[in-house]
């Protein structure tokens, strides 16, 4: 049974008909990439899995479950967690005030402490600055942030929505880093990324999207060797 399954998901913006038709698998453990263009619907395939956006046909299948109506809280019970595109923390209040709120689903408090913790172990630069003021971070640093709240809701799978969006080149090789490890800890991932060739590298496999529709899927190593993909997607001729 894979850990998450969409089928056949068509989703509106009023009367514009974003996704089309879009079927995609992740299997436990495995990081999945979706790639396209501006405009393509990846965004709106993340925020239709996290229950932002409501479809008008189609299954969203968490392990077998049907999530497809949960509200967006909901679905993060359900253990369901996204790092939105452009961070999303909470500019006013402090990191470790950031980090507490992404585990407001979670009825183990107790394990807080540890779980804190092993954000602060993947990210040492968040445990260097705890009681900043999350707004006064670096672009760097609130991606960081971004994703230690996600992780602080122990989820079965993460969406990340551009991860190295607006960062410094040897940032974006850091991120990246820090996705494989978090999925080789056992967190399941489902990546937009508009940085194409380092997503298919760090992914086990990947779709393209296109005005709405799944138009290409194979695995990351035969996708980057794909010609309209290196054309279209890669910049190499």
């Amino acid at each position: 049974m894979s850990m998450l399954e969409i089928n056949d998901i068509h989703t509106y913006y009023g009367n514009i008909h974003a996704l089309n038709g879009i079927s995609l698998k992740v299997e436990k453990g495995e990081i999945v990439t979706l790639i396209g263009a501006n405009g393509a619907g990846k965004t709106t395939t993340l925020r239709t899995i996290a229950g932002l956006l409501k479809p008008r046909q189609g299954q969203v299948l968490l392990e077998g479950e049907d999530i497809t109506k949960l509200k967006a809280h909901e679905v993060v019970y359900k253990g369901v967690a996204m790092v939105p595109e452009g961070r999303g923390i909470f500019a006013r209040l402090t990191v470790t005030e950031n980090l507490d709120l992404g585990a407001y689903s979670r009825t183990d408090r107790q394990n807080f402490a540890q779980d804190l913790e092993r954000v602060f172990t993947i990210f040492p630069r968040l445990k260097e600055r705890q009681k900043q003021v999350a707004g006064t971070l670096s672009g760097g640093e609130q991606q960081m942030l971004a994703m230690g709240r996600s992780l602080m809701a122990r989820p079965r799978i993460l969406l990340m929505d551009e991860p190295s969006m607006g960062l410094a080149p040897i940032l974006v090789e850091s991120i990246f880093d820090t996705i494989v490890a978090i999925n080789k800890e056992g967190t399941t991932i489902l990546l937009v990324e508009q940085n194409a060739l380092m997503a298919l590298s760090i992914a086990a496999r990947g779709y393209v999207l296109q005005t709405g529709e799944i138009v290409l899927l194979d695995s990351a190593a035969n996708l980057k060797q794909n010609e309209m993909v290196r054309k279209s997607y890669l910049g190499i001729e």
